[in-house]
């Protein structure tokens, strides 16, 4: 069961970085609407969050699907290291706090 957990959690880091990359695609203006949508980054990142997707799919059919929520709620974490790392956000105690709890929760669940 350890290698589906695994490729839940590649899964879900691949949905966090889809979602950074669509962010870091709409930042960058386009000549046209047609090019918003149909350019390297959007459709690399939705190629990336449909490829997530399958593999969460695949997992979830060994791993309970209690243990596939709190394993997804790791998205949040993945997400903010990521906008911090290469969005250049800013990390404060507030996220800080929210993502204690978070990591705290998904022990809890483990132990």
């Amino acid at each position: 069961m350890l290698f589906y957990i695994g490729i839940m959690l590649v899964a879900v880091f691949m949905a966090a970085l889809s979602q950074i990359i669509l962010k870091t695609a709409a930042m960058h203006k386009q000549k046209s609407i047609l090019k918003e949508y149909f350019n390297i980054r959007v459709l690399g990142a939705y190629i990336l969050l449909a490829t997530s997707t399958l593999l969460a799919i695949y997992s979830l059919q060994v791993i309970p699907l209690s243990m596939g929520a709190v394993l997804d709620s790791c998205s949040y974490v993945f997400v903010t290291f990521l906008g911090c790392y290469v969005l250049k956000e800013p990390l404060n105690k507030r996220k800080l706090l929210g993502l204690l709890v978070i990591i705290i929760g998904i022990a809890i669940f483990f132990i």
